[in-house]
């Protein structure tokens, strides 16, 4: 196929008349190609339309001006800079920041292709539920949240999110696509609802889903008994008729063994507190989708609980979770680990006001856990073993500021900047706004 733009051409920035020297392609898609340019000593990344695509959405352009006018949400959106045109070639395109190689497709986790940790992956899901909530909080919907437009590092978690030429005003009609098959809210399958804000979240949902479980939500026996998928099927599956796999006032759609292992592996390793939200997501969110939908702010507030709620297997070393429910439930027994089966000696953990803190060997509490929400800029303290005695830990004080701490017999003690609370059950440590006990 012959290639839109040529290498070496220059094309123009619409706006500042800067030119800009088309370096490689990159790739293309549905709706244009993409290169990497250079604009002025800064390699950028720049889409050119396809003249079909522009014909059939003769809006895309207007759409693009708003966007470079209001601003990216966040770092995380390669967001639009500037309308580019040119001479030679017919139509236009537009120059956005170009992706670092070490992120890569959602699509490589859902083949396997990439294995990161748990951390990294609620990492990935905080940081998604976060930028769409910046997104939508500028009266933006993105309208086609789903594999192809997501990056992340899998060594992170890190995300990027790229095609932001599909962003409208909430509720607009103003051309463009709605949405991708499997991510499309129910109403918007059906032909009832135009892109929103709030279809937005059922989209989100199911992409979260997807990362945590490695399978889609509504995908169980149902979809195993269609012989062709095809789009009445699709339309009947993911609009009509929509059953959460996991629902449960309704069991005739549950995973099946053998064929939807991942569903049935990943569903039991996680709390109840996010398997609550996925299930409110795919049972409320479906049959109210106006006050059933989990909001942004609630994903991010329950991907903090569940890094901190971080677990290490002694015998193979895996990750796991501390489910406090389940643990009250079985009156203290040890968790078992989902990988090896053996039980799992949780470690000392802390309470701050109402959360609860794994204390691992790796853990680092931040200015978030002392009551500045999301603030992971420095962190304020780090579990440390003991210098000479490897059976000890600490809590090391990383602040400038001196904590107050109470020890099991009631003495109180001073620690200092750079000095360690010992991790002995019923300490008390004053942070200054908040107090936190080891437990």
């Amino acid at each position: 196929m012959n290639q839109l733009l040529e290498l070496n051409q220059v094309v123009t920035g619409l706006s500042s008349g800067i030119p800009c020297h088309i370096e490689k392609f990159l790739g293309a898609g549905g709706q244009g190609e993409v290169y990497q340019a250079k604009l002025g000593n800064q390699s950028v990344a720049l889409k050119w339309y396809f003249p079909h695509y522009l014909t059939n959405d003769p809006l895309i352009r207007n759409r693009l001006q708003k966007a470079i006018e209001i601003g990216k949400p966040t770092a995380k959106f390669l967001w639009p800079i500037e309308l580019v045109g040119s001479d030679k070639s017919d139509g236009f395109g537009y120059i956005m920041p170009l992706r670092p190689n070490n992120y890569v497709g959602i699509i490589k986790l859902m083949s396997g292709k990439v294995n990161p940790g748990f951390n990294e992956l609620i990492q990935a899901c905080y940081q998604l539920a976060d930028s769409f909530l910046m997104l939508h909080s500028k009266g933006l919907c993105y309208r086609d949240i789903s594999f192809g437009n997501i990056f992340f590092d899998p060594s992170t978690g890190d995300i990027l999110i790229c095609d932001n030429d599909n962003v409208i005003e909430n509720k607009s009609c103003e051309g463009g696509i709605l949405g991708t098959p499997r991510f499309m809210a129910p109403e918007v399958v059906r032909g009832e609802a135009v892109p929103s804000t709030n279809t937005d979240l059922f989209s989100l949902a199911v992409l979260l889903f997807y990362i945590l479980m490695i399978h889609h939500p509504l995908e169980g026996a149902k979809e195993q008994n269609i012989h062709c998928l095809d789009a009445v099927a699709m339309k009947k599956l993911y609009g009509e008729e929509p059953i959460f796999i996991y629902d449960p006032q309704n069991t005739s759609n549950r995973p099946v063994p053998g064929a939807q292992d991942n569903a049935i592996v990943f569903w039991r390793i996680y709390p109840n507190f996010i398997k609550d939200l996925f299930t409110r997501s795919f049972t409320d969110g479906i049959s109210d989708p106006q006050n059933g939908r989990v909001r942004e702010s609630e994903w991010k507030k329950a991907f903090m609980k569940l890094r901190d709620s971080l677990i290490f297997c002694g015998s193979c070393g895996a990750e796991n979770f501390y489910d406090a429910d389940t643990y009250k439930m079985t009156g203290g027994k040890a968790p078992k680990c989902w990988s090896c089966n053996k039980d799992i000696a949780l470690p000392s953990r802390i309470r701050i006001d109402k959360n609860v803190i794994m204390l691992n060997h790796n853990t680092a509490l931040y200015p978030h856990h002392l009551g500045n929400d999301y603030d992971f800029s420095q962190p304020v303290a780090q579990v440390v073993q003991h210098p000479t005695n490897p059976n000890i830990w600490g809590l090391k004080n990383l602040t400038d500021k001196s904590w107050n701490i109470t020890t099991t017999d009631g003495t109180n003690k001073i620690v200092e900047p750079n000095r360690s609370v010992p991790l002995v059950v019923g300490t008390k440590v004053n942070f200054g706004r908040f107090e936190g006990e080891i437990r």
